[in-house]
This record gives structure tokens, C-alpha cells and sequence, in this order.
């Protein structure tokens, strides 16, 4: 689905800048961020590093990192517009893998406990085994 250009242009996009391209799929608020997350390696465009001013084109492969999540996108349609998020999620689509190795992750992370029990002061025996750990016996 590609997306008329806002000037009055009635040609349809061929190109459009990664950064741009990113926050009008709603990966990031502002393309500030979406600039930033490229410029920090987050983002990476066929399995390389990107500049932010790179020209993406359809059934380009996208990897990005957000917080704990990787995601891995086909881009689908073109657009220099930020639009609703129904609207945004036709630009592109993530990869089976990747949702399986999200949703992975996801369980992974919940059944880690939250709170880790706080370290306390060994035992008599528990320093006896350290003791003879050290000692090499």
C-alpha cells in the first residue's frame, strides 16, 4: 500500500529515509528517536548498520531493538506521513521468527522471580566448604 506524498505530489513514493519511514510506522514518538535509535546501532537495515538518511524501499528487511524486544520487519508499503496506528501497522510485517522468538523471550523474562532473596552472612559450614573450596582440597 503505498501513500501519495503530502505535497500535492501525485507520484508514488519510491524512497523514503529510514528515520522518517520509522516514526511514521510508530516504531518511535519522534524522529529524533527514531535518528537516535540508527545512529546507536539499534537499528539495522538488511543485516547491516544504517545511517539515518538511508533511502528503504519495499520488501526491506528491518531489525530493531526496543528495550528487551527485537523485532524483525518486511516493510510492506511506504510512507512520510504519521498516521493512526491501524493505518501505521500496514507498513509492515513482522516476521514469523521473530514473533516466536519474542514471545520466547517474553516467557523467559516472566519466570525470572523479580526480586532476588538478599545475600546473607555464610553459615559455619557454608565457610567450610568456601575454605576448602580456596584451598584447593
Amino acid at each position: 500500500m503505498q501513500k501519495p506524498r503530502s505535497k500535492g505530489n501525485s507520484k508514488q513514493l519510491q524512497r523514503v529515509r529510514l528515520d522518517k519511514w520509522l516514526w511514521a510506522a510508530r516504531f518511535y514518538k519522534t524522529r529524533a528517536l527514531a535518528k537516535r535509535a540508527v545512529e546507536g546501532g539499534k537499528v539495522r537495515c538488511e543485516k547491516d548498520r544504517a545511517k539515518p538518511s538511508k533511502d528503504i524501499e519495499i520488501d526491506m528487511e528491518i531489525s530493531l531493538r526496543q528495550g528487551f524486544d527485537e523485532k524483525t520487519v518486511i516493510v510492506t508499503a511506504l510512507s512520510d506521513q504519521r498516521r493512526g496506528a491501524p493505518e501505521a501497522q500496514l507498513l509492515y510485517a513482522e516476521t514469523e521468527a521473530s514473533v516466536a522468538k519474542r514471545l520466547a523471550l517474553a516467557v523467559q523474562r516472566k519466570t525470572q522471580p523479580s526480586v532476588w532473596p538478599s545475600a546473607s552472612k555464610p553459615n559455619k559450614k557454608q565457610r567450610r566448604l568456601i575454605h576448602k573450596f580456596k584451598q584447593g582440597e
